[in-house]
C-alpha cells in the first residue's frame, strides 16, 4: 500500500529513488520505528557545469528541488496519516529551529539524518566527503525523509561500509581539503574522515564570492564523483 501511495505522488518515477528502513534503537525518538527516505535526481547538465564552485543555476536548482521534495513528503505524510498512522517529517534542508541550537552549532549534526536512513534502507553509502552516494544516481540527488509508526516493509539490506574503495577524486577536488580519504563505515564517526565545519565555511565563502549570495552551497565534489559521471554517461 505504501508503495502505491508514494508512486501516485511522483510526477516522474524514473527521477526518484525511495526506500524504507527499520530505525529501532538507532534514533532517540522511539515513537516512530520506521523511516522513509526519498531522493530526487539533480540535473546532470547543471551539475556538470560546476567546476570551481557553485553557479547561480545550481543554487536555483538546489532550492527548487528542495521545495519539490518538501511538497512531496508533506503530501505522502498526509496520505499516511489518513490511514491512522503517525508521521514526522524531516525536511530536505536543516531549518532555523535546528541550526539555532547550541548542539548544531558545535557539531553540525541533526537529530535524524537523511543519509543515515538511506544507508539503513540499502539505497547507498557515505562517501569520503560526507556525501550520500546512491546506487542509482551517485551523489547527484537531494534527499527528504519521514519517520512513521506505519509498519513499513524494509526495502533492502542495510549498507554498513563504503563502496568508494581507493578512489580519492572527491578528496582531491575539495579546495579546503575537508576530507582525510578514510573510508566510512557504521562504526566510524564522521569527524574521523570529514571536517564538516571546514566544508561549511568554504561553502559559505564560495557562495558569497562566486554568486554573491549568502548561502551554503558548493557542489564541487558532487560534480567530481565518478559514480555520478559513470551513471550519466551510461
Amino acid at each position: 500500500m505504501i508503495n502505491k501511495i508514494i508512486n501516485s505522488c511522483l510526477n516522474n518515477p524514473d527521477n526518484f529513488i525511495f526506500g524504507f528502513a527499520d530505525l529501532n534503537g538507532i534514533i532517540e525518538d522511539s515513537t516512530f520505528r520506521y523511516g522513509l527516505v526519498i531522493g530526487k535526481r539533480l540535473n546532470n547538465q547543471i551539475i556538470d557545469s560546476i567546476i570551481n564552485g557553485p553557479t547561480l543555476e545550481y543554487f536555483k536548482h538546489y532550492k527548487d528541488i528542495n521545495a519539490e521534495l518538501s511538497e512531496l513528503i508533506h503530501k505522502i505524510a498526509g496520505r499516511i496519516s489518513d490511514t491512522g498512522f503517525g508521521c514526522k517529517i524531516v525536511e530536505p534542508t536543516v531549518g532555523a529551529a535546528v541550526t539555532s541550537t547550541e548542539n548544531y552549532k558545535l557539531t553540525l549534526r541533526t537529530p535524524v539524518s537523511h543519509k543515515m536512513i538511506g544507508t539503513r534502507a540499502g539505497l547507498g553509502w557515505i562517501g569520503k566527503t560526507g556525501l550520500f552516494i546512491s546506487r542509482k544516481f551517485g551523489p547527484r540527488l537531494r534527499l527528504v525523509s519521514l519517520l512513521t509508526d506505519y509498519p513499513l516493509e524494509i526495502s533492502g539490506v542495510p549498507i554498513n561500509k563504503s563502496k568508494c574503495g581507493k578512489c580519492n577524486i572527491c578528496v582531491a577536488s575539495c579546495p579546503v581539503e575537508a576530507a582525510t580519504g578514510q573510508l566510512w563505515d557504521v562504526n566510524t564517526d564522521r569527524d574521523a574522515f570529514f571536517n564538516a565545519h571546514k566544508c561549511r565555511d568554504n561553502c559559505q565563502s564560495l557562495s558569497r564570492t562566486r554568486i554573491n549570495i549568502d548561502a551554503t552551497v558548493c557542489g564541487i565534489c558532487v560534480s567530481a564523483c565518478p559514480i555520478g559521471k559513470s551513471r550519466r554517461k551510461s
